[in-house]
């Protein structure tokens, strides 16, 4: 048994794997072979290295989204993602690997990302997104592209038919003008061709090889039914003419070269860049070139040809916002006197002149679009396929009205088309709420990552830098509110929001905890629990808990306080008090609070021996004198857990 299993498993001795170590090497340097790790020492990677490193979400998002590749190494050998995964930082190694980043077993960077990995929760994460979750990004908008060509499932979104000797192929006019020079030309002579007659002498299989690849698919898979090595040369002669008269002769090329997994993944990997860049292209030169702007009052009036240049099959329309100032100058004018109709108005009447803002009428945006891309969201899909007037062809394109601004809808169909969501922080609530109504789940979270790493502002997760909370410049000037994020995170029924809110306002409780919002805020919360009871969870609150522990666990952990607090036997005293039955006279003070007292006063009394005439003092959350900025910390812990306890009180919930 085991000389058979010896002989199943081949065994390369060491000189296979030098000889193979170079040929990949000699590769690397042809630039035939792409390096996956590639050295680079631009300002932008090094600030991404530097974000990984110090867990510093905002900073590593920023230099994603400027295009820094996120699986080169430093002069030290390291990947970002072996950096984060270092020192600890888990929502920054989350984040990576949502964006792209590689961590493959049986490879040098992989296991050595896994190896140093700080504790199991990244090394369980590191492991589920090995082969089961690492995908090329573009691999969805690929395949959506590719699902066309075998859609047999209302909406019908074909407008073109292409005939060989035995078959019919029905297409897309507009993925076609954007992959292919030839058809291109053709079609902007001729956009209203409804039918394409091919010469008998192509065989189907090449042209249908062709197809596939203007639409992002495999083409190898075309070549395995083929059943003599005659038909194989035809076919192949077939696709070598086709190529070059549709001029895209790659793809002959490809067909051509026979390589390893890791050649055929690196062509396969820039096929689709190549795509989506002449998709996105295309997609910049048609469908945003030639948005409309009306006034909204005018945007049903206008008509579109179905036979147009752009090969567009339906309009979508957003409306611009209407600030609540303006929606009330434009209210009409109130009687405001009593008596017959024939007296004179006294009050305050809005004047008829003409104004700047009675002559800026309120402006939508109608945007051509392709019904065939739009099936990404599950809504439109839905309402295409539905017997109701936007499923049915008419003479000119039906309007289909967007619950959402132009700038949003403008994101939108960019991340349908091309993969893409590059939006500022303002738009992403907005963004989060328009994906979350047209089904995108993949844009919802994509604005839910932007959300949750550029909406923490400046600060780390650890908070190294502002570990008291404190208010500073970037929090003055917040982009987003955090209330809204929360609320946005239930309605939507993204957790990651929850948990980011959660953690944003533990970090920075000191400001919140007494404002009413925050009260409203937590009292929704516990209107969540369908069918509450008296001692039901407030799911808010519990997640605040859990955040402010860990942010101060890190300071208590650093410093050592941890053992301080409990050479201080603040549990020892509370437990004493209980069961001795002690009736505190301090009003609301607790066990806890005396816990707490005592340790301010030996705090205290340590500072004033230590320090000097002149020196200042830190003191806590209450005024009181602590000895130093770590035990500060200490008091501030249980200062704010009392206040959250009584915050429960003040609302009578018991949680």
């Amino acid at each position: 048994m085991s000389e058979e299993t010896e002989q199943q498993i081949p065994i390369a001795s060491k000189y296979q794997l030098e000889q193979s170590l170079y040929k990949e090497n000699q590769q690397i340097a042809a630039g035939a072979l792409k390096e996956e790790n590639p050295l680079d020492t631009s300002p932008d990677f090094i600030a991404l290295c530097e974000g990984s490193r110090r867990g510093d979400l905002k900073t590593v998002q920023e230099q994603i989204t400027k295009g820094v590749n996120i699986n080169a190494r430093d002069l030290y050998d390291y990947t970002p993602l072996i950096l984060a995964s270092l020192c600890g930082h888990f929502e920054v190694v989350r984040t990576l690997l949502e964006q792209g980043a590689r961590c493959e077993r049986d490879t040098f960077q992989g296991e050595r990302c896994l190896y140093n990995a700080l504790n199991d929760r990244i090394r369980n994460l590191l492991l589920s997104y090995d082969y089961s979750k690492n995908t090329d990004p573009l691999q969805p908008l690929a395949g959506h592209i590719t699902s066309l060509l075998t859609r047999d499932t209302p909406p019908k979104t074909a407008d073109i038919i292409f005939h060989t000797h035995d078959s019919s192929f029905p297409l897309h006019k507009f993925v076609l003008s954007a992959r292919s020079p030839y058809f291109r030309r053709k079609l902007a002579d001729k956009p209203e061709t409804s039918s394409w007659k091919l010469a008998s002498s192509i065989p189907t299989q090449s042209f249908q090889a062709c197809i596939r690849y203007l639409y992002l698919g495999e083409v190898s898979a075309e070549m395995r039914g083929l059943e003599s090595p005659e038909d194989t040369k035809l076919v192949l002669e077939g696709i070598d003419k086709l190529s070059r008269h549709l001029e895209v002769e790659r793809l002959f090329e490809h067909l051509l070269q026979e390589s390893d997994r890791r050649l055929a993944r690196q062509r396969r990997t820039e096929e689709l860049e190549r795509g989506q860049r002449e998709v996105s292209q295309w997609f910049r030169e048609n469908v945003i070139r030639y948005k409309v702007e009306v006034d909204t009052n005018k945007a049903g009036d206008v008509r579109w040809s179905s036979d147009n240049a752009i090969f567009a099959d339906v309009l979508l329309q957003a409306d611009e916002e209407v600030d609540e100032e303006d929606e009330a100058r434009n209210q009409p004018a109130v009687r405001r006197t009593e008596g017959p109709l024939n007296s004179i108005p006294i009050g305050n009447f809005k004047s008829r002149s003409p104004s700047r803002n009675r002559s800026q009428a309120r402006k939508s945006v109608l945007f051509p679009a392709h019904r065939a891309m739009l099936l990404r969201s599950e809504m439109l899909a839905t309402m295409f396929a539905s017997p109701f007037r936007e499923g049915q062809k008419s003479e000119h394109l039906h309007i289909v009205p967007v619950d959402c601004s132009p700038e949003v809808l403008e994101v939108v169909l960019t991340f349908l088309y091309t993969e893409k969501a590059d939006f500022p922080l303002s738009l992403a609530l907005d963004v989060l709420a328009a994906a979350d109504m047209l089904f995108i789940e993949r844009l919802k979270q994509r604005a839910a990552l932007l959300i949750s790493t550029l909406g923490n502002g400046s600060h780390t997760l650890v908070e190294a830098e502002n570990p008291r909370g404190e208010l500073t410049a970037d929090d003055a000037d917040e982009v987003i509110n955090i209330y809204d994020v929360v609320r946005a995170g239930w309605d939507t029924r993204t957790p990651r929001l929850e948990e980011f809110g959660a953690r944003y306002i533990a970090y920075r409780l000191e400001r919140y905890i007494d404002e009413s919002d925050f009260k409203e805020l937590v009292l929704e919360s516990a209107g969540r629990v369908k069918e509450r009871q008296e001692t039901d969870t407030v799911e808010l609150v519990d997640d605040i808990r859990y955040y402010l522990s860990e942010r101060f666990r890190l300071r208590f952990e650093d410093s050592g306080l941890d053992e301080m607090m409990d050479e201080t036997d603040v549990d020892a005293v509370a437990a004493a008090h209980e069961d001795e039955g002690v009736d505190v006279k301090s009003g609301t003070s607790s066990p806890k609070d005396l816990g707490v007292k005592d340790l301010e006063s030996r705090v205290a009394a340590m500072a004033l021996e230590q320090e000097g005439p002149g020196v200042g003092v830190v003191r806590t959350l209450d005024g009181e004198i602590a000895g130093d900025e770590f035990a500060q910390d200490a008091i501030n812990y249980q200062i704010l857990l009392g206040k959250i306890d009584t915050l429960l009180e003040n609302l009578k919930l018991d949680a």
